[in-house]
């Protein structure tokens, strides 16, 4: 009777030593459990304080050099911070054909771009070093999906490298489709997903037949439900999904839906002029000179 008490007792310690552990491994992970520091970065980041949200996410990478989503988030918050000076997060941009597929007019940022670059070449070094360990290690999946998603947008419109970009959907889907059988409920990469289909779904019917042929394929309609995943169950780029989503919404003249996205984005980042002045665009309304860039 003693050997089995001490028996249960040994299986019980042994239980409440494991599960700490894997309680506290799970908080670790950025990419697949909120983490405080990061989400306050990105809270600035959505909130055009690019500075701010930089040194937020400097600070976490500083104390876990070795996880790529530190680095992903610098290099987004540089992207970010670009598309926004440019004028590409906003129904000026995206209801003007010419400047949706073709884009932005002028050169980018030369700094900017650079920080950047430095920014996603660092994380795709430390991703490819966790899956030289694991070749299915879903934190490294994620930051090279959204590593490569996010250099297709630079690439299309800022720096107007249209077949590079489209290398670049087609390497950040399948890194996405290989992140998602491991992790299904990683939400975030869907914006790589979303974002690809929306685009190469817009071009003329002509250019996407072509496109085929090297294994590109783009549907408008399965990009916005993507985009829908992603602000449905998103961790940190839940935001970034609604811009896009209520701009290709707009688009597509479906006005509630942008209507909503946007009043919901005004709604909690209140200190951006963006969100306002496209939820009164949305809505008809005269944008206040307060709001105008």
């Amino acid at each position: 009777m003693r050997c089995r008490v001490h028996r249960a007792a040994s299986v019980l310690l042994i239980i409440a030593a494991v599960c700490p552990a894997r309680a506290d491994e799970a908080v670790k992970s950025p990419a697949f459990a909120t983490v405080a520091e990061l989400s306050s970065g990105f809270h600035s980041l959505y909130a055009q304080n690019f500075l701010e949200a930089r040194e937020k996410f400097d600070s976490w990478e500083s104390q876990h050099p070795d996880e790529p989503f530190g680095q992903v988030a610098i290099a987004a918050s540089y992207l970010f911070e670009e598309l926004y000076r440019q004028g590409v997060l906003s129904s000026d941009f995206f209801l003007n054909e010419k400047r949706f597929l073709h884009g932005i007019e002028g050169k980018p940022d030369p700094a900017r771009m650079k920080s950047f670059q430095e920014a996603l070449n660092h994380a795709r070094k430390l991703a490819k070093e966790r899956l030289a360990k694991n070749t299915r290690d879903p934190e490294a999946l994620f930051a090279l999906t959204l590593a490569a998603g996010m250099e297709s947008n630079a690439d299309m419109m800022l720096k107007k490298q249209h077949i590079e970009s489209l290398k670049r959907l087609k390497e950040g889907n399948e890194y996405a489709k290989g992140l998602l059988a491991e992790q299904p409920d990683a939400n975030d990469a869907y914006v790589a997903l979303g974002s690809a289909n929306y685009i190469i779904g817009s071009l003329s019917g002509g250019a996407r037949f072509f496109l085929m042929f090297g294994g590109i394929h783009g549907d408008k309609k399965l990009g916005m439900q993507q985009l829908g995943k992603t602000i449905e169950g998103g961790r940190y780029l839940q935001p970034f999904a609604k811009i896009l989503l209520a701009l290709a919404a707009r688009r597509e003249k479906q006005g509630p839906l942008a209507q909503k996205l946007l009043r919901e984005l005004s709604e909690e980042f209140p200190e951006s002029p963006l969100y306002a002045a496209e939820y009164a665009k949305a809505m008809g309304r005269p944008i206040p000179a307060e709001l105008r860039p």
